[in-house]
């Protein structure tokens, strides 16, 4: 299953599709992943994925931090997409 990972104005994610749309989790500094509450419509596809994340955090842009980006996709024969990102 491919994993998408998005830096969202400093704030590291992965989201994953799952059966009913997507499953959100933050990563910590240690790699750890933790459940994030949010919700994703189970229509979106994941070109759009970086859109929707600065529209729904967008209140989180500073000076620094003003975009969403996406790290890498990891997971069903994506690894070449995703240098340097575990």
């Amino acid at each position: 299953m491919p994993r998408y990972r998005f830096n969202v104005f400093g704030r590291i994610l992965d989201l994953e599709p799952v059966s009913t749309g997507w499953r959100c989790y933050a990563v910590g500094q240690d790699g750890k992943r933790a459940p994030v509450q949010l919700a994703v419509p189970a229509d979106l596809p994941a070109s759009e994925l970086a859109q929707y994340l600065y529209d729904i955090y967008h209140e989180m842009a500073t000076g620094s931090r003003g975009d969403v980006t996406e790290m890498g996709v990891t997971g069903a024969g994506d690894a070449s997409r995703n240098a340097g990102t575990p």
